[in-house]
Formats: C-alpha cells, structure tokens, sequence
C-alpha cells in the first residue's frame, strides 16, 4: 500500500562539494511510503488503514514543512537521503506503537530527476 505527502523546506549546506547549494535555498519534497506485508490483515483485507497512515505521516512531516532544517538540525547536512532516513525512522516508531508488523519504505522526491529512498 503507497501513501503520498509533501513539505516545504528550506536549509544550506556544508562543504565545497555542495558548490551553490551551500546558500539557503528552498525545496519542495515529495514523500511516498511504501506499507509492505507478507499478508493482508486477515478480517480487514489490508495493509494498513489507510487514514491512519496518512496521518501518522502529516503528523510527522508537520514539524518539517514550512521550517528552516538548519534551525532544526545545526551542523547536519539535512541531504535529501537523511531527511528520507529521519522520516522513516520516525514514522517505524510511530507503527511500532501500532503494532504494525510489515515493512516500511520510505522515498523523498527532491525533483523529478533525484529521490532517495530508505
């Protein structure tokens, strides 16, 4: 089962390897999960409850969007593929209390040319 969110961010970068994107800039991320099981919910015929997924995931990507990375991760270099590995990692612990028993794949679009997925 695949949901999808987005969120507005802006952050900078460390280092000579990031050439320009060492400024603040701004980007609009795409996150898609993937919910993964070996079965459906035996009675319910699902994956996962649809609603309840999706707001698990505004939930977390609220503290997120329309924010500065830099104020909320100093010194970090909040690339595309970390932010995707914070996601993830925060929307397991969210399932884990939900005692979802599948796996959880999560891809942060950066555009229509990158994404990273964890």
């Amino acid at each position: 089962l695949g949901i999808r969110d987005s969120i507005m961010i802006a952050h900078s970068f460390n280092g000579k390897e990031f050439g320009p994107a060492q400024n603040i800039h701004g980007a609009t991320y795409t996150v898609d999960v993937e919910f993964i099981t070996a079965e459906l919910e035996e009675r319910l015929n699902w994956v996962i409850d649809i609603g309840e997924a999706s707001n698990i995931l505004s939930e977390i990507l609220l503290k997120y969007n329309y924010k500065n990375l830099d104020d909320i991760f100093p010194n970090t270099n909040t690339t595309t593929e970390f932010m995707c590995q914070v996601i993830n990692n925060e929307l397991c612990n969210h399932l884990k209390e939900k005692s979802f028993k599948g796996k959880v794949k999560v891809t942060l679009h950066e555009s229509h040319k990158a994404w990273a997925s964890y």
